[in-house]
């Protein structure tokens, strides 16, 4: 299995033990996984809009879900920011899914999502995704 970039819900998913699918489980079991720098922000944003609440700041609760899942850190590169914004076809116009996208098409890694418009990117060939 290739390496796993988790979007922002499945790493939260996996924080909170919420239940993966069966494929989902056996992936995160046998690979490596890997978090964008892009997800603290929107987790930062789901608190900051009271959509999500944790028990301790931000940025320590990212630090610590990190440790626990082993997970690394992906880079946000120069090269990423600009190809999130030159991707081909009809790609997503969130930016922070296009910056996982970017992330995870420039590392060659799988990016592990529910995210609908995320699925239709991949389904036109543009990222490989595995659903969470």
């Amino acid at each position: 299995m290739s390496d796993l970039l988790l979007d922002t819900c499945a790493m939260l998913w996996l924080a909170e033990g919420i239940e993966l699918t069966a494929d989902a489980r056996k992936a995160v079991v046998g690979s490596k996984l890997n978090v964008s720098p892009i997800s603290v922000w929107e987790i930062a944003n789901l608190v900051r809009k009271n959509r999500l609440v944790l028990a301790m700041p931000v940025a320590k609760w990212f630090r610590q879900t990190m440790d626990v899942m082993t997970a690394a850190m992906s880079e946000l590169t120069v090269e990423i920011l600009a190809t999130s914004c030159e991707l081909p076809g009809s790609p997503p116009s969130d930016p922070a899914d296009r910056i996982l996208i970017a992330t995870a098409r420039e590392a060659s890694m799988v990016l592990m999502t529910r995210d609908k418009h995320i699925l239709a990117y991949s389904a036109a060939g543009y990222v490989r995704t595995m659903v969470c």
